[in-house]
């Protein structure tokens, strides 16, 4: 087996040279040829100058250098898409994703799978972030619609051809996952021991971004529960009008400025709702109309087969 090891790159100055040291003890164990593509996503650290010197060191070492910063899915889709070998692997460079755990993830593959994920045994986060990860994740494997999904991960293994189904894909914002489910639904994980977190690049803000994503770019879902909310609003309105004519004829009167106040904020609330699901789809739409790159590659480095 042929392996290709994808490793976005952005903040990694520190500890992208342990990464590779740690791969050349294991690849040689686990395919007959290998290569890393290290994608550097405009770091602003020296991280470029340390991919420059580990494509000089390391024959199997490739260095791709993007214009400027897409983002992580953006710049792993970048090193895909240069993958020479019929396995990629895709992994963190902060060491999060052990090399020695890679042997389990492609054993796994072997079963049959076409997309394997290394999940994490505990997440190393604090309590707020590992529960917005895991909402994260379930949100995102009901996009995907492959029930056997249970754990996803940027550390992941799969069959490097499932890159035809989304040969076409251009769009500055995308999540690799569902473009992988568009080529195949055998996914399957094994649990893997990750070590404690150092600072994330992800904060509450960039993971709910991502969940925005994942529902108004993947999935017409929200536009159905806009068309169900409009129904029961407009079921809820014709009860209050029936309310009011019943308390008119009974009472002899209508209900006050605070009832009407009350029914007011109700369905103005869910009009704005609405017109903001709308808003997110035409914001999508408008992004892909621009046909922006999803990534631009400004330099290139190695290639030399072992």
């Amino acid at each position: 087996m042929n392996c290709s090891i994808v490793v976005p790159v952005y903040r990694g100055a520190e500890t992208l040279q342990a990464l590779v040291e740690r791969l050349a003890q294991v690849l040689p164990a686990l395919a007959d040829a290998y290569e890393v593509i290290l994608v550097n996503d405009d770091s602003p650290d020296n991280s470029w100058e340390i991919i420059e010197h580990l494509t000089q060191q390391y024959g199997w070492v490739r260095g791709i250098r993007l214009m400027r910063n897409y983002g992580q899915h953006n710049a792993t889709l970048c090193g895909v898409r240069a993958a020479r070998y019929e396995v990629t692997v895709t992994m963190d460079d902060d060491l999060q994703h052990p090399p020695e755990e890679i042997h389990r993830l492609l054993a796994k593959l072997n079963e049959g799978y076409d997309v394997v994920y290394g999940a994490p045994r505990k997440l190393p986060q604090d309590v707020w972030r590992n529960w917005m990860t895991r909402t994260t994740k379930k949100l995102l494997a009901w996009v995907m619609r492959v029930p056997s999904v249970r754990e996803i991960s940027a550390f992941r293994a799969f069959r490097t051809q499932l890159r035809d189904a989304f040969a076409g894909f251009c769009s500055p914002t995308l999540t690799l996952d569902v473009l992988l489910s568009w080529g195949s639904s055998r996914f399957s994980h094994v649990l893997v021991d990750i070590p404690p977190a150092r600072h994330s690049n992800y904060n509450f803000s960039a993971l709910a971004r991502a969940a925005m994503l994942i529902l108004t770019g993947y999935t017409t879902a929200p536009l159905r529960l806009a068309s169900w909310l409009g129904l029961t609003m407009s079921v809820f309105g014709a009860g209050i009008f029936i309310y009011v004519l019943g308390i008119y004829f009974i009472a002899g009167s209508l209900p006050g400025f605070p009832f009407l106040a009350s029914v007011i904020a109700i369905f103005s609330g869910a009009q704005m709702l609405v017109l903001g699901i709308f808003g997110e789809y035409l914001a999508r739409m408008f992004e892909r109309v621009m046909d922006r790159p999803p990534y631009v590659i400004a330099e290139q480095l190695g290639g030399a087969q072992e």
